[in-house]
């Protein structure tokens, strides 16, 4: 299998400032926005992203942990006792602007279920997506607001995204499965 380095430390950081950017732009500030981190890189990806933002304009913005396990439509299919890791919100979402954060999007049947996790939780005003990189496939009508990196892949590839703070280094990698 020949693997390929997409991005490097550098590179995710870049992503993660001009996500950042994008984000208090397009929301004209970050007053109302909480961003919530899709277990288990999406999480860190979210912090990460609050930090910048921070930096940028100086505001702490309120970042949650979702965990989508029973909301998945393949459920049954990974695993006969899914493992719930829990869900943490630091307010409530009722009225805000909740910006989903992941690390790929793919057939956007995740981003699916995070939605419905979150409708449980409450009603937000609105519900944007942040990746870090989207490859495309999608088998729902699902488009990310922010994206780090657009990375044409075959159904045959696969992305792996390790984070410092679970894997030892940023990388992002792309490799052939056949």
């Amino acid at each position: 299998m020949e693997e390929k380095e997409i991005l490097d430390e550098k590179a995710i950081g870049r992503a993660l400032t001009r996500l950042a950017h994008e984000v208090i732009e397009r929301n004209e500030g970050v007053d109302s926005v909480v961003l919530v981190g899709i277990k288990t890189r999406g999480i860190y990806l979210a912090k990460r992203l609050a930090d910048r933002i921070k930096s940028i304009e100086n505001k702490d913005v309120a970042v949650g942990e979702l965990d989508i396990t029973l909301y998945r439509d393949d459920l049954k299919q990974k695993t006969d006792e899914p493992e719930l890791i829990g869900s943490i919100l630091p307010m409530s979402i009722e009225s805000k602007t909740v910006i989903l954060v992941d690390d790929v999007l793919y057939t956007g049947r995740t981003i699916r279920a995070a939605m419905d996790a979150l409708m449980d939780v409450g009603r937000p005003q609105r519900i944007q997506l942040a990746v870090l990189i989207d490859r495309g496939h999608r088998e729902l009508p699902i488009r990310p607001d922010y994206i780090g990196k657009n990375v044409p892949t075959s159904k045959e590839e696969q992305i792996a995204v390790q984070l410092t703070e679970i894997d030892g280094m940023d990388t992002v990698t792309i490799r052939a499965t056949s």
